[in-house]
């Protein structure tokens, strides 16, 4: 898979730069692979879930070198509720105009109506994103079909993981 990552510039509510590239995230650091959380929207029981327990085991992204980025494609104010509610550890962006998650892909379904609200339309997607070359090019994409369709935590930190071992070999 061969996917290279746009370059984009958004508002964080969260940890890092603001406002956020990757290039400013991973000046300085080590960092092998970034996991980009593409969220459905603030409603999203599932996606608040997710953000939750990614954070509760965060320490275990940073000690694989791994950095991970929650996209929410609403406007600042309400991403600022999520960070308030949840002291989530890495950044959290808004992206009220939907050009990153839309650039990047993001699943939706139910046609014209999914691309009328994202409360039934758009889907959560979860991207590893290797960083360790002059551009970042995606190793693993898992585009969910419905609100639950996500990834496992362990699963994720695998693909951080194996890019960090292929690193070192």
């Amino acid at each position: 898979m061969t996917v290279t990552i746009p370059r984009f510039e958004l508002e964080n509510a969260g940890a890092g730069p603001d406002p956020f590239t990757l290039a400013s995230a991973l000046e300085g650091t080590t960092t092998n692979a970034v996991v980009l959380l593409l969220q459905r929207d603030f409603y999203c029981i599932r996606c608040r879930q997710q953000v939750q327990a990614v954070a509760a085991r965060y320490d275990e992204f940073e000690a694989a070198a791994g950095l991970v980025v929650s996209i929410l494609p609403e406007p600042i104010d309400r991403v600022r509720t999520w960070q308030e509610s949840y002291d989530l550890p890495f950044p959290l962006l808004a992206d009220p105009s939907k050009g990153v998650v839309d650039e990047l892909d993001q699943p939706t379904r139910f046609g014209i109506l999914g691309n009328l609200t994202d409360f039934v339309g758009r889907m959560p997607e979860a991207l590893v994103v290797d960083v360790r070359g002059t551009e970042p090019q995606v190793t693993f994409s898992h585009r969910g079909s419905t609100p639950g369709d996500r990834p496992s935590i362990d699963e994720l930190l695998h693909e951080v993981t194996e890019l960090t071992t292929a690193k070192q070999q």
